[in-house]
């Protein structure tokens, strides 16, 4: 033990770096270092921020890491140089707008509500202005707003608001269609952000300006780590905006520990090893002597998850630690009025950060509950190292000996089963396919594109958030395990909600991809039909939404099943393939479903439809003395199912 901390000891006094480089020449739809929202897709090797003819919208891409701007304790700032290429096209039309923009801002930073037109994405009329936005921005802005810009269509450096800090007229050749350049540096010795631009060959003006710099101390607008992306937007007129290509490069060298003094650290350092070895001898004693007074006694789960936890979550760029009385102003005191939905482990509130300037939902686990605080630690351990378009993103978290609590990005479209099985305006047809769609990504970025295959296992309507746009954000990972990619299904113990398990998962107690693909095919009828998997908890007098579905299928009167509120609008070959696509995804052998991906592709129409029997594979239950249990979800009761065979 002694040795470990004498390394421990030399190596925190090394000097380390944070640099940050990466060049794109291509855009995939399969790559996972860029994460869209909004209208924003990769598209033929570019990005498409804004499809056309789309009115009053907005896209952005932001590369998938953080970037380190500066070093509080030494208070270094970084260099860094970026370069894209990007297209504005007008298209030939008199009336445009408005913008495309990089920026760099917080890592909480998300698309604020009505930013579209003139706010390019990033600000509205209360979000500019305010140092609280710690935002810089390069702005190509193709529409003259009288209210904030200058009266030519300008490039622009901006600081915290949509106003320019300085800016330049630019050359029509920028919005012509071409393709331009950009190259944005910031300099840490002089403080100096530097930008220069070309339309492209044989289309610069001699007598255009195509430089700005602007003076600034980043420490003084930027948070330490920050994002970096670019945003744009149309308004009542449109126009197409492309990035082609995307480099980026910046270093932070962190000083050495204590390099101003180094005298007084040396010092410290001969006196501190020989005290540490002391103490370390002192203690191993101590343990030993007391592990031989009494038994060991084991510490609860929670104690030992969070212990582990702290030290990962401090030291990382991703959600951040809130205190208790932070979340407690947030919530007005977690008032009633402010309780958005109540699960079995606790009831989340709609909140507001004062300081980020964002609206959150807070989550807090009833006091007690100790699957509760189990799920809690899986959760904050599971999504705070994901990053993706169609995942709920964790802002904070917050827990002590009494209190757990997690601070998600609010949903303002709430969850996915108060549209289908609420008394809301029926969701139209493109929206349910998109919603579809974006789940079935989520899933695949979970299952093949991370580190480590994530397996969710409580994918279900109340699970999957929408934001302002509809798009979907899956959430709740509280009961999701870590798998190896190459290992089949694992035993994980049964767990999830009744009408979306797999028939293997509950016999086995294994979950895997292909339980997880069971769930999406129960969910994807579900959007199609407007039904619930299971009305009821008793399964022989509700056999269910996939028999019923097959039912449909077997008479030919498969797109009679399409949800009736929709009055018949909907395209019916979507319909047709949503409904097979979820049969296929719930066949009851688990061997004959797809992947997440085949079922993307026939959903994307570039893979044929499956053949499926007319008649749905039955499973047989037979009783088994030690069958597990499995619960029915929030609010229901529990049912045992036991060892399952398939009939053809």
């Amino acid at each position: 033990m002694a040795m470990i901390f004498l390394v421990c000891m030399f190596l925190f006094f090394l000097p380390f770096s944070e640099s940050v480089e990466f060049k794109i020449d291509r855009f995939t739809a399969d790559a996972t270092n860029i994460l869209y929202s909004g209208d924003a897709i990769p598209s033929v090797g570019t990005i498409e921020f804004n499809k056309v003819n789309y009115l009053t919208r907005v896209g952005q891409a932001i590369y998938h890491d953080t970037i380190p701007i500066w070093d509080r304790k030494s208070g270094k700032l970084t260099d860094f140089t970026t370069h894209f290429t990007f297209v504005i096209d007008t298209q030939g039309q008199s009336l445009y707008g408005h913008g495309f923009t990089f920026f760099l801002a917080p890592v909480t930073f998300q698309i604020p509500p009505n930013s579209a037109g003139g706010f390019l994405g990033l600000f509205n009329t209360t979000y500019t202005d305010s140092p609280r936005n710690q935002m810089i921005v390069i702005e190509f802005d193709s529409f003259v707003n009288p209210e904030w810009d200058p009266p030519v269509e300008h490039i622009g450096i901006n600081k915290n608001s949509i106003h320019s800090a300085t800016y330049a007229s630019w050359n029509a050749s920028l919005h012509s269609g071409d393709s331009a350049d950009a190259w944005v540096s910031f300099s840490a010795t002089t403080q100096i952000l530097s930008l220069r631009w070309s339309y492209g060959a044989g289309n610069d003006s001699v007598n255009t300006n195509t430089s700005l710099s602007y003076k600034v101390d980043l420490r003084e607008v930027l948070p330490e780590r920050v994002i970096v992306g670019f945003s744009a937007a149309t308004g009542a007129n449109v126009e197409r905006h492309i990035l082609q290509s995307w480099e980026f490069n910046s270093t932070l060298d962190m000083p050495e520990k204590g390099e101003d003094n180094s005298k007084e650290w040396k010092l410290t350092l001969g006196i501190a090893v020989p005290l540490g070895v002391l103490v370390l001898i002192a203690i191993v004693v101590c343990g030993i002597f007391w592990r031989r007074q009494r038994k060991p006694e084991e510490k609860p789960i929670e104690i030992v998850g969070l212990t582990s936890m702290n030290d990962d979550l401090e030291r990382g760029a991703g959600p951040k630690r809130f205190s208790y009385n932070d979340l407690v102003s947030a919530t007005n005191n977690f008032s009633s009025d402010r309780k958005l939905g109540q699960g079995g482990f606790g009831c989340v509130y709609k909140g507001y950060l004062s300081h980020e300037n964002m609206a959150v939902a807070v989550k807090k686990i009833s006091q007690g509950s100790k699957q509760g605080k189990k799920e809690y630690i899986t959760e904050v351990k599971v999504i705070s190292s994901l990053r993706h378009r169609n995942l709920v993103r964790l802002i904070g978290w917050c827990h002590d000996e009494t209190q757990f609590l997690l601070v998600y990005e609010f949903m303002p479209n709430g969850s996915l089963d108060s549209h289908l099985f609420g008394h809301k305006t029926p969701l139209e047809w493109s929206v349910r396919y998109k919603i579809t769609t974006g789940l079935a990504s989520a899933l695949l970025y979970l299952h093949e594109e991370w580190e480590q295959c994530v397996v969710h296992r409580d994918i279900k309507t109340s699970n999957i958030m929408l934001d302002s746009g509809f798009n979907v954000k899956l959430g709740d990972f509280g009961l999701a395990r870590l798998m190896d990619h190459e290992l089949g299904p694992q035993t994980t113990g049964l767990a999830g909600t009744l009408g979306y398990l797999a028939p293997e998962y509950v016999t086995t107690g294994k979950a895997s991809k292909e339980s997880d693909v069971y769930s999406f095919g129960v969910v994807a009828l579900e959007i199609a039909t407007g039904q619930k998997a299971m009305d009821s908890v008793d399964p022989d007098s509700d056999p269910g939404l996939v028999q019923w579905v097959w039912g449909l299928l077997g008479k030919g009167e498969l797109l009679s099943g399409v949800d009736q509120r929709l009055n018949k609008e909907f395209d019916s070959k979507q319909a047709e393939c949503l409904m097979m696509v979820g049969l296929w995804c719930a066949h009851p052998d688990r061997s004959l479903r797809p992947s997440i991906r085949q079922a993307i592709q026939v959903l994307k129409f570039e893979s044929v439809i499956p053949n499926l029997p007319m008649k749905m594979p039955v499973p047989i239950y037979h009783a088994e003395p030690d069958a597990p249990e499995v619960s029915s979800g929030s609010g229901g009761g529990s049912i045992t199912y036991t060892s399952i065979e398939f009939v053809r």
